[in-house]
């Protein structure tokens, strides 16, 4: 049983205090941003720089030289640095071998491992982050990536937390739930993340070295409401629903031709983007009702036709079934042609420019594109819902409209330190709240302006009146909203205390304009502010 080892290993870890703000300690802000940049010269100066100066060992020395830098280091600073695992139990786990197959190189002088060093053979590094339920920090095994390798990845490699797993982490809606799927787990990084906030999280994977990796992470850490199945998309969880599904699924488009690898960690094995389709389509089958999936993914925009009808028809459910169309908020953040999203992903797996593979794979990916007639690629956040029912089971009639929001946001996002979680949430929270209300009755709520919210005005010179005023949201997704006189007066009048009716009609009264008309024109204004956040609807239990 290897459990026991892994809590010496966490014993052993915590001793040290083997965290982000030790690390960056050691070798300083400069040389943490460039290894995010994937080079470690500049911490590997700054620990032998250290270790001059060292009258007693420091764990964390040896332990980032190891395991982050993924360089050798002597047995015996390892046996100090892991004091009851010890280098024997490491290598029972797996975490480290005692001969080094790859050795110094001309970017890299670090001799090759020695009979009394040991090697890395995973990549264990802490991660630490703040979410709604707070500040918190893990250690996170995955493979060795291409610097500690030295060569292009494996096609099974198991990856670290990247990019798209901080960007689907922040996305994750935290509000407590029963059971949470995640989806093509990898590592485990939003596992461990949905663990937060559900009682019970099965993750799965096709990968079995990825299982391991992630129940490795789990107990590593501490967490024990997580259940690890093996298996393609859904099929280790037929016939369950879950509250809440998270994907960051394997959603490269990657040319299906011999001699182009395929990932396990981010090509589906299938042609184009129909693993994001395949995950879009299932999930409908496997939400409770009013569950949420979210997920990041690809599609393609083929010839000149928007991608946004083809993700439509992805939503839409068979005649025969029982189920509504899921509810479905699409937000795209990036567009690339096909050079920059082959050059992107020929680089992600380790092959360097100006090589006769890359030059070769860069040519199968634009044979691909252009056999298929994929004119561009997008890349962003999908967020879905299963209707839910009323008592008797049945869907919820109208007035409550279906939510379908699909808009491009490639600005940068809002100042959201816990995650932009939250605020979907809450954003979900607010349609659903005026979607069940006629205008009549919207009239008569007291709404809110949110704290993050700011209005801009420019002025000529001279003038009394603004030229220009702009609403901005300072969270979220950072909007920004023009707004005419009317609106401007709506939005500051909006206190909680007056009904939005009686402040229309005050300005009305002001403007000498016709109060119904007025509504009319600002009543679907105030929807579309409660929509994006800028509005917030009354508190729960109190008077609309």
């Amino acid at each position: 049983m290897t459990a026991p080892l892994i809590d010496l290993l966490r014993a052993d870890l915590a001793a040290a205090n083997f965290s982000v703000t030790a690390l960056t300690g050691l070798w300083g802000i400069e040389a943490d941003a460039a290894l995010h940049r994937n080079q470690r010269v500049p911490a590997l100066r700054a620990l032998t720089r250290l270790r001059a100066t060292l009258t007693v060992p420091e764990p964390n020395v040896a332990l980032a030289q190891l395991f982050v830098l993924g360089l050798p280091v002597a047995r015996a600073e390892i046996d100090a640095a892991l004091p009851t695992l010890g280098v024997a139990g490491a290598e029972q786990l797996g975490l480290l071998g005692s001969h080094q197959a790859h050795g110094g190189t001309e970017e890299d002088p670090t001799p090759p491992a020695g009979p009394a060093q040991v090697h890395p053979l995973v990549d264990l590094r802490p991660y630490s982050f703040v979410d709604a339920h707070g500040a918190g920090s893990w250690w996170i095994t995955s493979d060795l990536g291409e610097l500690a390798l030295g060569h292009p990845l494996g096609e099974n490699h198991v990856l670290g937390v990247g990019g798209a797993s901080l960007t689907l982490s922040a996305l994750m809606i935290p509000n407590p739930v029963d059971n949470a799927l995640d989806l093509g787990t990898g590592c485990g990084i939003q596992a461990l993340h949905a663990a937060r906030h559900a009682r019970r999280v099965v993750a799965t994977d096709i990968s079995a070295r990825a299982l391991e990796l992630a129940a490795l992470n789990a107990r590593l850490n501490g967490v024990d409401n997580i259940e690890f199945r093996l298996g393609s998309l859904f099929d280790p969880v037929v016939g369950e629903r879950f509250d809440h599904i998270i994907s960051n699924p394997p959603f490269v488009i990657t040319p299906r031709v011999e001699g182009v690898p395929s990932y396990e960690y981010r090509d589906g094995g299938l042609l184009g983007d129909a693993l994001v389709e395949a995950v879009v389509r299932g999930a409908a089958e496997h939400l409770t009702d009013g569950g949420v999936a979210q997920l990041l993914g690809n599609w393609e925009y083929h010839d000149d036709a928007d991608a946004f009808d083809r993700l439509t028809g992805w939503l839409e459910r068979p005649a025969a079934a029982d189920d509504a169309p899921l509810d479905a908020w699409i937000i795209e953040r990036e567009v690339q042609p096909p050079t920059g999203y082959a050059e992107t992903w020929i680089r992600d797996g380790g092959t360097r420019p100006d090589t006769p593979d890359f030059d070769r794979l860069y040519g199968a990916w634009l044979d691909d594109f252009e056999a298929r007639g994929v004119s561009q690629v997008g890349f962003g956040y999908m967020l879905l819902r299963r209707s839910p029912t009323d008592a008797r089971g049945r869907r919820p009639a109208p007035p409550r409209a279906r939510l379908l929001r699909l808009e491009r946001l490639p600005e940068a996002l809002g100042h959201n330190a816990a995650g932009i979680g939250s605020h979907l949430a809450d954003c979900l929270t607010a349609h659903d709240w005026h979607a069940g209300l006629d205008d009549a009755a919207l009239a008569r709520a007291t709404l809110t302006v949110a704290s993050d919210v700011t209005e801009e005005r420019h002025f000529w010179p001279g003038q009394e009146d603004p030229t220009l005023m702009t609403l901005h949201q300072g969270g979220g997704f950072g909007r920004s909203v023009p707004l005419d006189t009317a609106q401007a007066a709506l939005i500051g009048a909006c206190d909680g205390e007056l009904p939005v009716g009686a402040i229309i009609d005050a300005i009305a009264q002001l403007l000498g304009a016709d109060a119904d008309a007025l509504r009319a024109e600002l009543l679907p204004r105030v929807r579309a502010l409660l929509d994006d956040g800028f509005l917030e609807p009354p508190a729960a239990g109190s008077a609309a």
